[in-house]
């Protein structure tokens, strides 16, 4: 079998996540202090748990809907009202997917044609661009500055249109920079659209977790709605990352095409995935407020720790990262990451992972105990100052 001949050859040229490829490294390693991991370590709260277990119990285990169950689109709509001021149709304009990243997934492939272009601020997360090129469309990375706060700017984004542009990626909160957008910051963004028919998937997967500013989402300002799709999911605000279940909104002209592929490519959701997110829609809110006030102060100590041993830190308003700069070691983040890991033992991931905009910088996670983060930081000081 010459399978040269058999196997995709755009697949064949993707290249694999930057982030697995060092995750691989942590194979047969022992004694390393881990801060990779985008996922809480909190346990799914109880509540919601149970919930789970006693679907399971009853024998709730048939598919539902495609577009998933009536009683979660509807809880999905009031919450989407409740949280950001946006108002969607449970029937005609939410679809329950696996997870964010497949909602993304639908996004992109319900509007991308080969030769269409889509802008993707940079550094973002990994899969914009190859779900981009599996559809025979252009990536488009626009490089996100640290003199603005890694925010995409109405000027870059302005200059990256071109007749063929299709899609706005706008991912905010970010990973794996921890910046965020205000509505006063997206309104010129919102200008230089809105004689465009350029559409935005904005992807608000960690819209639960800003500090000290709630999050506004684009479609909820003046004249948006229309050109944005909106994904969203369970895993970082409920902890619920395994149960693998996300949700995208979008107008009903959007969401009828989505739903198609999400038909033939799924069929539907987790059935004990979306009952138990019916309790944690209605009863969570006090679970969300927890885990946000226990990132924040992971998030106070870590910055502050990390500008003391000597990795200087943009303060990340939002998700759980911390993305020092780490170019002042003469050496690229994926040398700089290397060698922590063989010699510090400890593992980071290099900015380069989430794009060439990460050059000289590497994401830490801070969704882990105060315990383990300090254990981390006291061996990346000692690293340090071997160098």
């Amino acid at each position: 079998m010459d399978y040269s001949k058999l196997l995709s050859k755009t697949v064949v040229d993707l290249k694999p996540s930057g982030i697995r490829k060092f995750f691989d490294m942590l194979s047969g390693l022992d004694d390393v202090v881990a801060l990779t991991v985008g996922q809480p370590d909190f346990a799914t709260p109880w509540h919601v748990r149970e919930t789970g277990i006693i679907s399971l119990e009853r024998g709730y285990t048939y598919y539902t809907s495609n577009a998933g169950t009536v009683p979660l689109r509807r809880e999905l709509s009031a919450y989407m009202k409740r949280r950001f001021g946006l108002s969607y149709d449970p029937m005609t304009e939410i679809t329950v997917t696996v997870g964010g990243s497949e909602a993304i997934d639908l996004a992109i492939r319900a509007i991308i044609e080969p030769g269409d272009e889509v802008i993707i601020p940079e550094p973002s997360f990994v899969c914009y661009e190859p779900i981009t090129r599996l559809c025979g469309g252009v990536p488009v990375p626009v490089a996100t500055l640290p003199e603005n706060d890694f925010k995409l700017t109405a000027a870059q984004l302005s200059a990256a249109i071109t007749p063929r542009t299709k899609l706005l990626v706008l991912p905010y909160p970010n990973n794996p920079t921890g910046a965020i957008m205000t509505a006063e910051e997206l309104l010129p963004l919102c200008d230089v659209l809105k004689n465009t028919g350029v559409a935005v998937l904005s992807d608000e997967i960690y819209s639960e977790l800003t500090y000290g500013v709630r999050h506004t989402s684009i479609a909820a300002l003046p004249g948006m709605a229309e050109r944005c799709i909106v994904v969203n999911g369970f895993s970082k605000a409920y902890a619920m990352t395994g149960w693998r279940l996300g949700f995208v909104c979008a107008p009903p002209e959007i969401t009828k095409q989505m739903l198609k592929i999400h038909q033939y490519a799924i069929m539907c959701a987790p059935t004990t995935s979306q009952l138990a997110a019916v309790e944690a829609l209605k009863n969570g809110d006090g679970d969300i407020e927890m885990m946000r006030a226990e990132y924040d102060r992971r998030r106070k100590y870590i910055v502050e720790e990390l500008d003391r041993i000597g990795l200087p830190c943009f303060e990340p308003k939002g998700a759980f990262y911390v993305f020092p700069y780490v170019g002042a070691f003469g050496m690229s983040s994926e040398t700089f990451c290397e060698r922590l890991l063989n010699e510090g033992r400890v593992a980071i991931v290099p900015g380069t992972a989430f794009g060439k905009g990460g050059e000289g910088y590497a994401r830490i996670s801070y969704a882990y105990s105060v315990k383990h983060i300090t254990e981390a930081i006291e061996r990346i000081e000692k690293f340090l100052k071997t160098l």
